[in-house]
């Protein structure tokens, strides 16, 4: 089965500027068909798994869909990690080099993100109140599973934001993250929200607790999710 460009596109959420690219400067693989590019999708599938990247819709999203609350909120975090005495002059940097060190991703990918990021716009603070925020890639790239991560990045002084605050309370605490699609996206989302509401975590992030003791917290979280709970009842 061969796909043109603009499906090509349209399945991994780019440009087709970008899958241009992909061709010059990553191999994908095609075929010139009368001053068009065709592409054969099960080269494409195979092209992009070796890279770290998939596609959620169109031809060539996967059989099942990626399930957010499947995933590990201790994991992600350690892949992100835990960051303090961030100045707040500093946190566009830093987000560059979590990025920039992100698992599951090769560094084209990578690199893709982090210009996205960089691009005016290309970054939604999201306040979530009590001095909590959740910065995010406002645009985003259908990435591979195992492409994935949180970060909590403790501030030194408030950072300045055009968004509304909902108290005033400044903010001090960014809860970073990437997900794999927009689905899986707007899950984590929800699932981080929710996990401010909890005033003993809350308490633990706005104290200082060490690593460790944040680690142990989320696996808690994890271990109570509902996701949890169905795979231990699976035979």
């Amino acid at each position: 089965m061969y796909l043109n460009l603009i499906q090509v596109a349209e399945s991994f959420g780019v440009s087709e500027k970008v899958v241009e690219d992909w061709i010059r400067k990553e191999g994908l693989p095609h075929t010139p068909d009368r001053g068009r590019l065709l592409f054969d999708r099960a080269q494409v599938a195979n092209w992009a798994a070796a890279r770290g990247l998939a596609a959620q819709v169109g031809f060539l999203a996967p059989q099942g869909p990626i399930d957010a609350s499947t995933w590990k909120l201790e994991s992600l975090l350690r892949a992100g990690g835990i960051w303090r005495d961030v100045p707040s002059r500093g946190v566009a940097e830093l987000l560059d080099r979590i990025v920039g060190a992100m698992p599951g991703a090769t560094a084209p990918i990578r690199e893709l993100l982090r210009q996205r990021m960089r691009a005016t716009g290309g970054l939604t603070i999201a306040p979530v109140g009590r001095g909590f925020a959740l910065p995010h890639p406002s645009m985003r790239v259908a990435l591979s599973r195992e492409s994935g991560l949180v970060a909590l990045l403790c501030l030194s002084d408030a950072l300045a934001t055009d968004e509304p605050v909902p108290d005033e309370v400044p903010l001090t605490r960014l809860i970073f993250f990437i997900a794999p699609s927009p689905r899986t996206h707007l899950d984590l989302l929800g699932r981080l929200s929710r996990l401010l509401l909890r005033e003993d975590l809350r308490e633990l992030l706005v104290r200082g607790a060490s690593d460790e003791r944040i680690f142990e917290a989320l696996a808690t979280v994890d271990a109570a999710s509902p996701a949890a709970s169905n795979a231990e009842r699976k035979p």
